[in-house]
């Protein structure tokens, strides 16, 4: 005896509602993801700078290490959307060099704070500077379209012009020519 073909149907209804169900799960969980991604590393950067504000150098250079890895991994999940992998990219090298600038002063006071700062300060501020100024040629070469990320663009852009003047009296300061 054949069975309607609208029992077949009902029967095949809540399977396929159950493996929408998981698909849109799925989707949204990472969509959640690069979402949190991006609230993980925005988090690590303010840890970073409230690091700095208790003087601490050495806690802000690993929270910068860490939300410079966050933006590496941002920027592969970006990568089909240039202009997002771009501004990761962007947001790494600035992080990282920030990260080696926290490190520099963190040697310097561990050295004992005594100037002209030894050549391990100074080869640290000297690779913060030339990784920031790979950021500020990035960021600075392209336009910033509407979109979603612009606003994050125009902030890190200024943020790597800061820190183009921090890194330059750091340089100063510590004596390193």
């Amino acid at each position: 005896m054949k069975r309607p073909a609208s029992t077949h149907a009902a029967k095949l209804m809540p399977v396929l509602c159950l493996c929408c169900g998981m698909a849109l799960v799925v989707v949204n969980v990472v969509a959640g993801q690069v979402i949190g991604n991006e609230a993980e590393m925005d988090r690590l950067r303010g840890n970073a700078e409230e690091a700095m504000a208790n003087d601490d150098p050495e806690g802000a250079a690993m929270n910068m290490g860490r939300a410079a890895l966050m933006a590496k991994l941002l920027a592969k999940s970006h990568h089909e959307d240039g202009s997002a992998a771009r501004l990761f990219q962007s947001a790494e090298t600035l992080f990282r060099s920030q990260e080696h600038g926290y490190r520099a002063m963190a040697l310097f006071r561990r050295a004992g704070g005594q100037l002209p700062a030894s050549s391990g300060v100074c080869g640290s501020l000297s690779l913060a500077h030339s990784i920031v100024y790979q950021t500020v040629s990035t960021l600075g070469q392209e336009d910033i379209a509407p979109g979603p990320f612009a606003a994050k663009t125009i902030q890190l852009r200024e943020a790597a012009t800061d820190w183009v003047i921090v890194i330059d009296s750091m340089i100063a300061d510590y004596q390193c020519q």
